[in-house]
């Protein structure tokens, strides 16, 4: 990292995803990050100012941090939705299940942030959001007509947080891939609606 600022926010993310953002020190950022006080209290004159430099890395870095290596070599635009969660499920097996999605983590942990924390929480959401609907959009001529790709992709958001906060309390997998695995089982079926002109929230006839 080029700059003592970048270690700061960096390790403050990563510390804050694992630990929660109440129970990190700012001794903790320090050590982890190989930096004096003077230093931190340079750039950021309270630990609310790290918290919003280090929701605004993540905003801004959602493509290169996460999404560009995810879909790496994945031109199909639903298993590019597939291999973003497995890339957090990858995250997780590797941390042995603590890791926490940082954004997630924070919004339960954050009962009632201050405006401009909720606001660059929501900004976060959104943008992840944003993407994944990318994606859907991209297939949609495989799904029904009435199939809404930004509901598609908020429930794919549910599905992606649910588990991770599921498998960090039983330190198992099992939650995370069951989501995934009802998710794939839905976006199955609503091909097959569309390859058979059929509209899948309305029974068929006969």
């Amino acid at each position: 990292m080029d700059s003592t600022r970048d270690r700061l926010v960096f390790t403050a993310l990563r510390l804050f995803g694992e630990k929660g953002y109440g129970s990190t020190s700012v001794a903790d950022i320090l050590r982890e990050a190989d930096a004096n006080s003077g230093s931190l209290y340079h750039f950021f004159p309270t630990k609310q100012d790290l918290l919003i430099a280090v929701l605004e890395a993540y905003r801004d870095g959602i493509e290169p941090m996460l999404l560009a290596p995810a879909w790496e070599g994945v031109a199909d635009p639903l298993e590019r939705v597939f291999a973003l969660l497995a890339r957090y499920r990858q995250a997780l097996e590797m941390t042995a299940c603590l890791y926490g999605c940082p954004i997630g983590s924070l919004a339960l942990e954050l009962h009632e942030p201050d405006p401009p924390v909720r606001e660059l929480l929501a900004i976060n959401f959104e943008g992840w959001v944003r993407h994944v609907r990318g994606c859907f959009e991209g297939a949609r001529e495989r799904l029904p007509a009435g199939a809404d790709p930004e509901k598609l992709a908020r429930l794919t958001l549910t599905i992606m947080e649910g588990g991770v906060m599921q498998s960090r309390t039983y330190r198992s997998l099992d939650a995370f891939d069951t989501g995934v695995e009802l998710l794939r089982d839905y976006l199955n079926r609503l091909e097959q609606a569309a390859s058979d002109g059929r509209d899948p929230k309305r029974p068929s006839e006969g």
